[in-house]
């Protein structure tokens, strides 16, 4: 972690700090953030020297970003894409914007910008655990962004967690579904043997205790051992035991392996729908 004095990420212009404008922010601010300016019309507090504004119309003319992100509501970013474009001609944008096109937002800005401008969006997509430093994001940089953008973009992302670039726009969509959705689906499942636990029988606190602990530890155990994730469940598995029968139910062609598909599908759909 950087100290105060020698802030190892550069000044970010933030728009929007919900949930995972939030996230990330938490996630900058332990690594070292550079004086930075986030748009928030909810948060009420900002640590200095980073200045807090309520409006895009607000921003201060005399900022100088290094990077632009972009995380408030998708259908929010027509009404700052205006205010933006200033600060779009001297930096990168880095969009966090679920279904949002490159091609889109960059069409947007240079309305706004004068003629032969050529800004640069990259289209990345984190999940909620980067609030503790864990998240994993998927970018995606056009042809015309140079690697020192895509760098600044990696480097910005790496203090939240683990990063991957895809070299096809499209597949943003599908990675949207699987790990910027994923985190919720993980969060059911604790919920499912957390009431599974009750239902047997167990003190509630037990209960949320053991669904907890239980699948945050398999989380650690798959990231640490490295072992595919395949081989840790046959790991679990003796012939003929508990774990056994309880997943030749889960594994039934129209239990889990048919409804998760179905998960991912619908919601790279809904992704797909938000661009257009």
């Amino acid at each position: 972690m950087a100290d105060a004095h020698s802030p190892s990420l550069p000044p970010i212009l933030l728009v929007g700090c919900g949930k995972m404008g939030g996230a990330m922010l938490e996630g900058w601010l332990a690594e070292g953030l550079a004086p930075s300016v986030i748009v928030d019309r909810h948060r009420d507090t900002l640590p200095a020297p980073h200045r807090l504004v309520r409006d895009v119309a607000d921003l201060p003319a005399d900022f100088r970003p290094g990077l632009i992100v972009l995380a408030m509501k998708p259908q929010k970013v027509a009404a700052a894409i205006a205010a933006i474009a200033p600060f779009a001609a001297h930096a990168p944008v880095l969009s966090v914007l679920a279904g949002r096109t490159v091609g889109g937002l960059t069409d947007a800005l240079r309305a706004h910008m004068p003629a032969g401008a050529h800004p640069v969006v990259i289209r990345s997509m984190p999940n909620t655990p980067a609030a503790v430093g864990e998240g994993m994001t998927v970018s995606y940089a056009p042809p015309h962004a140079t690697a020192a953008q895509r760098a600044l973009c990696d480097r910005v992302l790496s203090a939240i967690g683990r990063t991957a670039w895809v070299e096809h726009e499209p597949e943003i969509d599908v990675v949207t579904a699987i790990s910027g959705s994923g985190p919720a689906y993980v969060f059911l499942l604790a919920e499912l043997l957390e009431q599974a636990g009750v239902e047997g029988g167990l003190p509630p606190a037990l209960a949320r205790q053991i669904a907890r602990q239980t699948v945050s530890g398999a989380g650690v155990l798959m990231q640490r051992s490295g072992i595919d994730a395949e081989q840790l469940r046959r790991n679990v598995t003796s012939p003929g035991g508990t774990t056994q029968q309880a997943l030749s139910v889960l594994m039934a062609p129209d239990a889990w392996p048919a409804t998760l598909r179905a998960a991912v599908r619908a919601a790279s759909r809904r992704a797909r729908e938000l661009a257009s």
